[in-house]
């Protein structure tokens, strides 16, 4: 009987125990309230088919003091939805018995990839997610824009792109030997990470007109691409044949136009390019290397980080009635010629040369002080003919050689807005009026060029 009464107190002693200490807690039930969110609709912009999208976010909000669990998250389309989610670090279709601590929060990361649909026209493609909390849905609905395209990966060639449809690059789109490509008036062409449109030998022909321009640009269309550059490489002439390019947009890529040597049969430019756009390049706008020859008019090159128009190892140019600007994140001046090429991996030093160096009517101005940097080397069949005539330079040197002719030292342009890329200027600019005939009769927008015409692509 003793060991009987011991054994009861002892087992009575830990009942009160456990009883006192789990009365020391208090039972939190789940609240009855329901979520909010950050957003209702998550929007995507135009998104290539097969290209998958950027990630968008929003927030699942709990705006009780207690703790709030949610049932069931479901996202309506299943898995035959293109839409992806992940809820907190966890993905899937259907996530159940997820709690949200009081005043707490969870992250919901959205992407989407569509599928191919053969229409000219672009779609819209909606699905939702469902959040049901203590018996009640809550929605947070998803929509993309979808655009079908032509997609090129690594492949040839020639004839005339259609453009009732973008054509989308990846990797390069080759134009081959003797080949000719044309882009017609209003083609879009995007371009993935360093891609190309790689002309090797051949022939292209960009052929827009005013308000129908063929854009070349990044594969990326969110609004905060929208002025990054370095999303795609540029367009390449490896030994072209003639080919032009007029009315283009070229922006935020790397080297918006490259031109290596031309065809040794062409004694013409390689390149004619005409009121045509650059800017926002992470390295060059025009870039000549080794031989290659370019005709430029009406065009506004500018936002480049390291240069406008960069000549190495020799080549030809004439740009007339240009903007070489320096503006945005350029680091360098609007302008680099140089004759020779010092190659640091080999010791090497190859000297080319420049049969035609010729600036007329062009604006070389930037925020830095130094925006043409001329270097050469002069040696036994090597050629160097520059005439500069009718510019305004920026330039913390003036200079006296008798290639430069009515030259306008260090004048503001009086540019309208160059942080928003407007080079409209104002009837007190030192462009208006000073610029030398050549028979140019409309200016970039295509309004008629005065006599005298001003310096630059816009006429006043």
């Amino acid at each position: 009987m003793k060991k009987i009464f011991y054994f009861l107190c002892s087992t009575l002693l830990l009942l009160g125990i456990a009883q006192a200490v789990t009365g020391c807690k208090k039972f939190t039930p789940f609240s009855l309230d329901h979520l909010s969110f950050s957003k209702d609709t998550v929007v995507f912009d135009t998104v290539f088919t097969t290209i998958g999208s950027t990630t968008q976010q929003f927030k699942i909000y709990n705006p009780s003091n207690k703790s709030v669990k949610i049932e069931q998250i479901e996202l309506m389309g299943g898995a035959n939805s293109p839409f992806r989610i992940n809820i907190d670090g966890i993905k899937g279709t259907s996530l159940e018995a997820m709690v949200i601590e009081g005043k707490d929060s969870l992250f919901g990361f959205v992407e989407v990839t569509l599928s191919i649909n053969n229409q000219n026209l672009p779609m819209i493609v909606e699905d939702s997610i469902r959040f049901r909390t203590n018996g009640k849905d809550q929605y947070v609905k998803l929509a993309v824009w979808g655009q079908d395209a032509y997609f090129h990966y690594k492949d040839l060639n020639e004839g005339v792109w259609p453009n009732d449809k973008p054509h989308v690059i990846y990797g390069y789109a080759a134009v081959d030997s003797a080949k000719s490509l044309t882009l017609q008036a209003g083609t879009n062409v995007y371009l993935h990470k360093n891609a190309l449109l790689y002309v090797y030998k051949g022939a292209l022909q960009v052929q827009g007109t005013l308000h129908h321009e063929v854009v070349f640009q990044g594969d990326r269309l969110e609004a905060n691409y929208d002025k990054v550059s370095g999303q795609y490489y540029g367009i390449y002439f490896h030994e072209a044949l003639p080919s032009t390019i007029n009315y283009a947009i070229i922006k935020n890529g790397t080297s918006g136009v490259h031109l290596y040597h031309e065809d040794p049969s062409n004694m013409g430019y390689t390149l004619q390019i005409t009121n045509t756009r650059i800017f926002n390049m992470s390295r060059y706008g025009v870039f000549i290397y080794s031989g290659a020859k370019v005709r430029a008019e009406n065009c506004l090159i500018s936002q480049n980080e390291t240069h406008a128009l960069l000549v190495l190892e020799g080549g030809d140019f004439n740009f007339n009635h240009c903007n070489l600007l320096g503006y945005g994140a350029a680091k360098g001046p609007a302008v680099g010629i140089s004759n020779y090429y010092s190659n640091p991996f080999t010791g090497t030093t190859n000297v080319g040369s420049i049969h035609e160096g010729t600036l007329t009517n062009c604006v070389l101005y930037g925020t830095t002080d130094f925006n043409l940097a001329l270097d050469t080397l002069s040696m036994n069949g090597v050629t160097l003919h520059f005439q500069f005539s009718n510019c305004l330079i920026r330039s913390d040197s003036v200079f006296n050689e008798p290639y430069y002719s009515n030259v306008l030292w260090n004048q503001n342009p009086l540019f309208n807005d160059v942080t928003q890329g407007d080079f409209l200027f104002s009837p007190n600019s030192p462009l208006n009026g000073n610029g030398m005939n050549t028979g140019v009769g409309l200016d970039i927008l295509g309004n008629p060029r005065q006599n005298p015409p001003d310096i630059g692509a816009v006429e006043l």
